[in-house]
């Protein structure tokens, strides 16, 4: 007699396989994202930083899914410091290297398809950023001081929350200061004409290369975005969008037609909210930038001022006689003894 194999185990079996498939998917699913607190945006642009901007265009070229927290208080992060990724289990992570580094970890790797070449060409032009581009960077927005009092300063003073706003953008301000020094290996470096102008020849010969390396293609290498584009993206594009009136890397930058069009084409492709949001800002004039109108530091020194001239006033008129101040003293003396005879006559 032929036995008939039954069906029931392996549909059991099937059933297994389906219900594990459907809760790993589940799983994935209900997996917390990994959360960017960084910058908030303006000028067109996903954020005014350049290691958030760097951060956010890598995870928009990996695919990386994040709950993006942008912010004008750096201490509303887990770390206190803008940009900083908070992962699934383990920690919180700082500084574009390190975070995009993690993401590669977590499978999301813009890089993926880079050769070994490509990835040595990586690391040699992010190299050239830091040490050549980034220095005049920092001196532009920060150290320039045109730059810094009438767009930079003004610009963490009317958004970061009082009282911060007092506080921070000077905290910024030395902070970026000493790491120039540190780049350049100076702990006495003081801001100056000639400074800047070996800062600036260098940035334009790191430009200039970048120019050079890009040429027509879309992309560094070709019409995939990468991590080095990511970084020249965060470098490049404050430099583009940021109306500043001390123009003179600007003004190089927008003779080099390609990277002007690769920072707008990024912008365009993954960041088309920020062009349609983008508010209208001028660069400011002499009479604009001089009296530090519109920042909360004008308004401050005038609380000063005026609490100072009334103090000033005050001590004069002491002084010469105007105003004489009385003692109270025999006053409270007699109510003492009064009510020490109040006491007194109530014991009774």
């Amino acid at each position: 007699m032929k036995t008939v194999p039954s069906s029931t185990s392996d549909a059991t079996g099937r059933s297994h396989v389906l219900v594990h498939a459907v809760s790993r998917a589940s799983g994935k699913r209900m997996a917390a994202p990994m959360q960017l607190y960084c910058w908030k945006g303006d000028y067109g642009l996903p954020s005014v930083d350049i290691d958030c901007l760097t951060v956010l265009a890598y995870a928009k070229f990996a695919g990386a899914p994040l709950k993006v927290h942008k912010l004008t208080n750096p201490w509303r992060s887990p770390t206190g410091i803008l940009p900083t990724l908070q992962t699934r289990g383990e920690g919180s992570v700082s500084q574009p290297s390190k975070i995009i580094i993690h993401l590669r970890k977590q499978k999301y790797n813009a890089d993926y398809d880079l050769s070994a070449k490509e990835g040595a060409d990586t690391l040699a032009f992010v190299s050239l950023l830091e040490e050549k581009l980034l220095p005049a960077l920092i001196y532009t927005l920060w150290i320039d001081s045109k730059n810094y009092v009438d767009v930079t300063r003004r610009w963490y003073a009317e958004n970061v929350p009082f009282p911060l706003n007092f506080v921070l953008p000077n905290r910024m301000h030395a902070q970026r200061l000493g790491r120039l020094q540190l780049v350049r290996e100076d702990p006495a470096l003081e801001p100056g004409e000639q400074l800047e102008q070996e800062l600036y020849q260098e940035a334009l010969e790191c430009m200039t290369l970048l120019s050079q390396r890009l040429g027509s293609q879309k992309f560094f290498f070709g019409d995939s975005p990468s991590a080095l584009d990511a970084y020249v993206f965060g470098h490049l594009a404050p430099l583009l969008k940021i109306k500043l009136p001390n123009r003179k890397l600007q003004q190089y930058l927008s003779s080099l037609e390609n990277l002007q069009f690769f920072c707008t084409n990024i912008l365009a492709l993954y960041f088309p909210s920020e062009i349609q949001a983008a508010p209208v800002h001028t660069a400011p004039t002499q009479a604009d930038g001089g009296d530090m109108d519109h920042e909360p530091h004008k308004r401050w020194n005038q609380v000063m001022s005026v609490l100072f001239a009334m103090g000033a006033m005050l001590g004069y008129a002491i002084l010469t006689g105007i105003i004489t101040i009385k003692s109270a003293h025999p006053h409270l003396q007699e109510s003492r003894h009064d009510d020490v005879d109040e006491e007194g006559e109530e014991e009774d």
